[in-house]
């Protein structure tokens, strides 16, 4: 499985000396295309900052990051960092982010309005990815009439709709009982499974990484490790059994 992600020795420093902050502290890591990939570790970790670069929506002190062939510290415009988040990326957050004011389908069409799509072709394919996540009968609802777990699923289908290589979800639970969380896990696994779909997704929730391939465990802006479900949970286990926090 060939990769579509690489990070190397990338650093992500807020502020100058003496108050500065290193979030990341040269993390280098690959995700394979089509991987299902988790970010663990406790809040202040660098998690969501490193979800963030991949997805263009900031930028690294230093270091590079390759995204599908395209070396991302390289880009230098905002436009061209605005089309590589509208077309190679999508976006879902523990927060729905849907703007009340329009409804359903006019939510998940908004990527599409930023490409210049005419209006029929971009409201096909909303209606699309609205069966895609099983919710094309709310339509033509508006976000305040629907549930969280249907918000969420509207996000989700504003995040595909625009047919992205990665799909970045940080916290995608956060907000969702145990019933909408499982429906959403579901989701993605079939966007993964069936579709190709390369995710990657941040939680603390460690029962979710069970849906996934491998999981890095981060700690104060270093990669401790890359696992998978199984070697991670036999590690969180020796921690319990020592009496130890989960670092």
């Amino acid at each position: 499985m060939s990769e579509i992600i690489r990070l190397e020795e990338v650093w992500k420093i807020y502020g100058k000396p003496p108050s500065e902050t290193i979030a990341l502290g040269g993390v280098s890591l690959t995700v394979r295309k089509g991987e299902f990939f988790a970010i663990v570790g406790p809040s202040g970790s660098g998690k969501t900052t490193m979800l963030h670069l991949i997805g263009g929506l900031d930028r690294p002190t230093r270091g590079k990051i390759y995204v599908d062939g395209t070396e991302l510290t390289a880009i230098r415009s905002d436009s061209e960092l605005s089309r590589y988040r509208n077309k190679t990326v999508g976006f879902v957050f523990q927060l729905f982010y849907l703007i009340p004011r329009l409804n359903v389908l006019e939510n998940v069409e908004l990527p599409l309005v930023k490409r210049g799509m005419p209006k029929a072709e971009r409201r096909r394919l909303a209606l699309e990815a609205l069966r895609t996540v099983g919710i094309e009968m709310l339509a033509y609802k508006y976000p305040t009439q629907l549930s969280g777990g249907e918000q969420q699923r509207v996000a989700i289908a504003r995040a595909i709709v625009g047919s992205p290589r990665v799909l970045l979800a940080d916290e995608p639970t956060g907000n969702l009982d145990a019933a909408n969380s499982q429906i959403v896990m579901d989701l993605f696994k079939r966007l993964n499974r069936e579709l190709g779909m390369t995710i990657i997704m941040v939680t603390h929730n460690l029962e979710l990484i069970w849906n996934c391939d491998r999981v890095a465990r981060m700690y104060s802006g270093k990669l401790l490790g890359i696992y998978t479900p199984e070697k991670y949970s036999e590690l969180i286990a020796s921690f319990v059994k020592k009496g130890q926090q989960e670092t």
